[in-house]
């Protein structure tokens, strides 16, 4: 019998969901041209099926999203839920080396694919 590759096997997901910030009373919120300050952030959750994923990963992200009076001048802002960018189930029972997440990447140039990646000094924040 086939797996379905949307089930996870372990019960759990990975999933990232973006957050963007705003000044609430600033003109231009809705403006898609507009620039804004965003998070996308990463969780993994255990749900039985990716929908109910799907559901908890909403729940979590909309969880920070009240506004509050922000910076030296207390200027009302919000951080507002954007989506769910990426949902994978976890095939893998979680331990040192599981493989948690993984991405496709259409073919590009040894030149390009090389600046993907980073040393390890380049991920200290």
């Amino acid at each position: 019998m086939a797996h379905d590759k949307n089930v996870s096997p372990t019960g759990w997901y990975i999933a990232s969901y973006l957050l963007r910030f705003t000044e609430i009373e600033a003109s231009g919120n809705d403006d898609p041209e507009a620039r804004f300050l965003s998070w996308e952030n990463t969780v993994i959750v255990q749900a039985p099926s990716l929908e109910e994923a799907y559901d908890k990963v909403v729940e979590i992200a909309t969880e920070s999203t009240e506004p509050y009076l922000g910076g030296p001048d207390a200027v009302p802002v919000q951080w507002l839920f954007e989506g769910v960018t990426e949902l994978l189930p976890i095939y893998e029972p979680l331990e040192d080396g599981a493989e948690v997440m993984w991405g496709e990447h259409h073919p590009r140039k040894l030149k390009n694919l090389r600046k993907l990646v980073r040393q390890r000094h380049q991920f200290r924040q």
